[in-house]
């Protein structure tokens, strides 16, 4: 029997298309589908701040197995992996299509360089991988990267051929497991209530770009409301005389000012007439920045973040201004990717849902997310508290893993200092991983010169040492906000730091089995939640109850923000403005917007 060549061809891809599904998750959202179903997701470019015109995306189906620490030395080079996964989704998630957890695995992804970047150099990029990644091209080991959270490139000009090549990464994350402690924030290998399903491997975007032989890695713009705009383009591979040129453009993409510097140093520019950023005003500018034939784009937005005393009170300041920072403790955390948003719009929702509610913050926590998040933010208006991704609770860090920690706290910021919504960092989490020593002390100057544009928040809840920019309580269900009383677990309201209540509320509603993560081990633990509600109308009831206190306490006292728990349920916990699955709003929308107004108000009373 003959089969045409048409024919045949379309049996062989119908098969290839067949040969990969992502799994069912235990639960789904309504993105998940869309997710499941796309060749390529997460499409955007994926790093919004330094734009190139040219560039591979390399999401989707790659060829996956699990692996042993001795395959360093014996890698399956050009031989098929036994699986597949779905990229950029980590391998414990559904959307994967693998939905399990393997210390040690293997990715595999072939690629073809396009004709039309010959003679320049080519990077491969990844927005991160959990925990440690060694990358192989054609059998050559091109490139290491450890830390879970921050991307990094690698150029593979040298191991590159003509036609197919062969991209390979072995990847080793235990998480918690057998004495290792990382910076991995809620992860954990055994889940239960505040900690959750693991991610390992490749969870953000992974995408090719040619460069000029120079080229620029990185850029760091810090600006301030006046229109001072202090630029660094950093290249490992240009000369100290490498000119650099900056063009500032308006919103109809006209110049404002353009100035020339040079490489590796900073420089300043003058930018005329700007309209400052702020979250009622989010504005933002685009500018061109050119090295030698090395042309990206990116934006930027003017704002002062800084500290004074208001009617005799510390507070914060955006602008000069004292403006309440009022948000949610937002986890990041997926039933269908896990740390991976199914989506670039499911994760700009999240957003958007703490807009129309009116909160102006958010406080991302103990999670780094892909940079088209702070983009969002950026965009969208809403001001960020960004923590440190926290160390294991119980464990005192060697001076490795403190040295790690360390590390990986500097590369994040570096990472993340041009985006304009973060205004604070946050060192350490309730103690989390935090020795007795209290290495704030020495760590928070360090911070404070790496980034003298924003404030910092050293330790968020307990073991406070005086240190940093704020004195943050944590205190469930109802505030301790810079107010005359405290708890036991942590310290009087010290009047020389601003005062901001790091988290509070927490208040639960145990949903429907539709909307709960099907899992024992949290379905077990949802009895562990400060305070459940049997029903929505004592849900609204208690929580909003606890909001009129906070709103006291500002009008009062010297409470300057605040954090509540949280944005959506998460596994085990369902203290969620919204459960896990996206699917349930949880607050009277109109009140909760009226409340959230009169917090502001009480805050403006005070200034």
């Amino acid at each position: 029997m003959k089969i045409s060549i048409v024919l045949a061809t379309a049996l062989f891809y119908a098969s290839v298309a067949e040969a990969f599904k992502t799994k069912t998750p235990p639960l789904s959202t309504k993105w998940t589908k869309e997710a499941a179903e796309a060749d390529v997701p997460w499409p955007s470019y994926p790093r919004p701040q330094l734009q190139r015109q040219d560039w591979v995306n390399l999401n989707g189906v790659w060829e996956f197995q699990n692996s042993t620490k001795g395959a360093l030395t014996d890698m399956p080079f050009g031989k098929t992996l036994s699986d597949e996964i779905k990229v950029p989704y980590c391998m414990e998630s559904g959307l994967s299509g693998v939905m399990k957890h393997y210390d040690y695995s293997v990715y595999k992804k072939s690629f073809t360089v396009p004709s039309d970047w010959k003679d320049q150099s080519v990077l491969v990029n990844f927005q991160a991988v959990d925990n440690e990644a060694t990358v192989f091209v054609n059998g050559k080991k091109v490139g290491y990267n450890k830390g879970g959270y921050n991307r990094f490139q690698v150029d593979i000009t040298d191991a590159l051929k003509n036609g197919k090549n062969e991209l390979m990464v072995h990847v080793f994350d235990p998480t918690d497991s057998n004495g290792n402690n990382p910076p991995l924030g809620k992860q954990r290998s055994q889940p239960s209530h505040i900690f959750y399903t693991p991610c390992s491997g490749i969870w953000q975007s992974v995408f090719l770009e040619p460069v000029p032989k120079q080229y620029i890695s990185r850029l760091d713009v810090l600006t301030d409301m006046h229109g001072n705009m202090n630029v660094t383009a950093i290249s490992n591979k240009a000369t100290a005389a490498q000119v650099v040129m900056v063009e500032v453009l308006d919103k109809h993409n006209k110049t404002l000012i353009s100035k020339a510097g040079h490489a590796n140093k900073s420089f300043m520019i003058k930018v005329p007439g700007v309209k400052t950023w702020s979250p009622d005003q989010p504005n933002l500018y685009n500018y061109k920045v050119t090295m030698g034939k090395d042309v990206v784009n990116s934006y930027t937005g003017f704002r002062t973040i800084s500290r004074g005393v208001v009617d005799g009170v510390e507070r914060p300041l955006l602008n000069g201004e004292f403006i309440f920072q009022f948000g949610t403790l937002d986890q990041g955390f997926w039933p269908d990717g896990i740390h991976s948003p199914p989506t670039e719009e499911a994760m700009i929702y999240d957003i958007q849902f703490l807009k129309k509610l009116g909160f102006n913050m958010l406080r991302k926590h103990i999670k780094v997310e892909p940079d088209l998040f702070y983009a969002a933010a950026d965009r969208l208006g809403i001001m960020l508290w960004q923590d440190m991704p926290a160390m294991v609770e119980y464990k005192a860090p060697t001076d490795d893993q403190q040295a790690e920690f360390e590390r990986e706290l500097a590369t994040m910021i570096d990472n993340h200092k041009s985006f304009t919504s973060i205004v604070t960092w946050i060192i350490y989490n309730e103690g989390w991983g935090q020795l007795p020593s209290g290495p704030e002390t020495y760590l928070t100057p360090r911070v404070k010169s790496q980034d003298p544009s924003r404030l910092v928040n050293s330790v968020t809840g307990w073991n406070d040492h005086g240190a940093g920019d704020f004195h943050d309580n944590h205190h469930y269900s109802i505030p301790q906000c810079g107010s005359p009383f405290y708890s036991i677990a942590s310290t009087p309201y010290d009047k020389k730091r601003i005062g901001v209540q790091g988290e509070f509320g927490g208040i639960g509603q145990n949903t429907s089995a539709a909307h709960l993560w099907p899992v024992a081990e949290a379905v077990n633990s949802i009895n562990q939640t400060y305070e459940i509600t049997e029903n929505n109308d004592a849900y609204n009831y208690r929580t909003l109850q606890v909001l009129e206190q906070l709103r006291e306490q500002v009008e009062r006292y010297s409470c300057s923000g605040a954090v509540y728990t949280q944005t959506t349920d998460v596994e085990g916990e369902v203290n969620g403005l919204l459960t896990y699955d996206r699917k349930v709003i949880r607050t009277d929308v109109p009140k909760w917007q009226k409340m959230i107004k009169d917090i502001y108000k009480a805050a403006k009373s005070r200034a």
